[in-house]
């Protein structure tokens, strides 16, 4: 089996996974909750990253990966996209970007299994508890931290692999040459993640700084939530989801 067909295989596997859940969660009534889990990880992700978002450099890169990666919309066209042209990626797009595509789907399997594990959870809580509290407790009762860290590695690999890919000039230029026959062959939404990936990275020029925040953030998030005490832990994450609404804890 050849390596473009590698890369297919396992894109498909990580979205055929997606989709399942996905029916999963309508069959089993979880939709809402997936979705109030989801809302309130962006609200913190808005906290966190809004030093960040208020830079030049940092900016498009922040919004590339608030909006891109662990953002609330519906992504099931993108998915659609990718997993159509799974096995073409070498013919449609550039060879390096068969990667960057792995990466995008197995971080995006990963969230979604997160997720709907978080969610059962919250569906098991006292729905009047405070809704940091009824977070925290779903998270440490769904366990698996090493998914959690993994989660972050495929990320952090995401973003060399868009600073490396951004130092090729041929690479974007073949990608700007790209959008018609994307668009004519209704991959529109994949071609948009991939300008929008590299517009970003190439903006900030060396990327390690804007990793190096994410890493360290989110690796303090991950310990906050699993190992300090419940009183605690819940107090910080509602502090930065009022934080998030532009009001005071």
């Amino acid at each position: 089996m050849s390596q473009p067909d590698r890369a297919a295989d396992r894109i498909r596997t990580h979205l055929d996974r997606v989709q399942q859940l996905r029916l999963q969660a309508q069959v089993a009534g979880m939709a809402a909750a997936v979705n109030e889990v989801k809302h309130l990880q962006a609200q913190r992700f808005r906290a966190t990253y809004a030093d960040l978002a208020q830079e030049p450099t940092f900016a498009p890169a922040t919004r590339f990966f608030l909006d891109e990666l662990y953002g609330v919309r519906d992504f099931a066209q993108r998915d659609a996209q990718f997993g159509r042209i799974a096995g073409a990626l070498e013919r449609l797009f550039p060879e390096a970007v068969a990667q960057l595509a792995v990466d995008l789907a197995e971080a995006h399997a990963l969230t979604e299994v997160l997720d709907h594990e978080l969610a059962r959870h919250w569906l098991a809580q006292d729905a009047s508890l405070p809704p940091a509290r009824r977070y925290t407790l779903s998270w440490r009762l769904a366990g698996d931290r090493p998914a959690r860290e993994r989660q972050l590695a495929v990320v952090q690999h995401m973003g060399s692999e868009l600073q490396r890919l951004t130092r090729m000039k041929a690479l974007r230029l073949a990608l700007r040459m790209m959008r018609n026959p994307a668009r004519a062959a209704g991959l529109d939404s994949l071609q948009h993640f991939l300008e929008s990936g590299f517009d970003a990275f190439a903006a900030l020029g060396d990327a390690r700084p804007f990793l190096d925040h994410i890493r360290q953030r989110e690796s303090r998030w991950i310990t906050t939530l699993f190992d300090a005490p419940l009183e605690d832990c819940s107090l910080a994450l509602a502090a930065e989801l009022a934080r998030a609404d532009g009001s005071s804890p």
